[in-house]
């Protein structure tokens, strides 16, 4: 048996039409997100892969600049984001110490130096990665409350029906479906959000923990390598 939507809508109330409507716009921007942080996530991942395949090439031949100008050719890559910040650091640091000299610089860390640099684009990266995601856990956790309320405003009107007297299953079957209709709406919503947070929450977890590796490698190059 199936549901005739357009009959269920005809029949249903201000309010409850109010919060449907709120509902489907809310569905409508987290599909949107969804897409957006799928796209941005794929590209990130693929790019990143690339750009650690090449950064560990250059490092080995001791090709700083080729690094710094890999990385700034992949911007969609957060560890291409980091490192880029990085070799700038370092370069930047190696020019100062060798043109003004380390009395000059005074106390002038420059594995500090890099590291900090690391640590801020680092910081700000994971912050871009999480761009969307507190909508989805709030799409995900509101929705069936949401819903909820459209449920307990369909009973109402189911009661101010009965209070007419006797009435036919006819009278009051609408108001309890856009009741059902409401709550289902909320929670197949609030299902789709949570998933999509999880996953999305698992991605942004494993690019942390390809920016964190990255890094430290990189600082255990500058330590060994990268004073000269």
């Amino acid at each position: 048996m199936g549901i005739d939507l357009v009959e269920l809508w005809n029949h249903m109330s201000i309010v409850v039409k109010f919060i449907t409507v709120g509902m489907i716009a809310m569905s409508v921007f987290m599909f949107y997100v969804i897409a957006e942080r799928l796209l941005t996530y794929r590209a990130a991942s693929d790019q990143s892969i690339r750009y650690v395949q090449a950064l560990g090439e250059h490092l080995r031949q001791h090709k700083l600049n080729d690094a710094l100008n890999s990385a700034r050719s992949m911007s969609k890559s957060p560890v291409a984001k980091v490192m880029e910040s990085g070799l700038t650091a370092l370069l930047q640091g190696r020019e100062a110490l060798k043109t003004e000299g380390p009395d000059d610089v005074g106390n002038f860390d420059l594995v500090d130096s890099v590291n900090r640099a690391l640590e801020r684009v680092k910081e700000r990266e994971t912050s871009s990665m999480r761009k969307g995601l507190t909508y989805l856990g709030t799409v995900a956790s509101a929705t069936p409350f949401i819903g909820l309320l459209g449920t307990v405003v369909g009973i109402l009107g189911t009661f101010q029906k009965l209070k007419g007297g006797t009435v036919t299953i006819n009278e009051i079957g609408p108001s309890i479906s856009e009741a059902l209709v409401a709550t289902a709406l909320g929670l197949a919503i609030a299902i789709v959000a949570a998933m999509a947070f999880n996953f999305f929450t698992s991605r942004v977890e494993q690019f942390v923990i390809d920016m964190n590796d990255v890094s430290s490698e990189f600082i255990d190059y500058v330590l060994r390598e990268g004073r000269a």
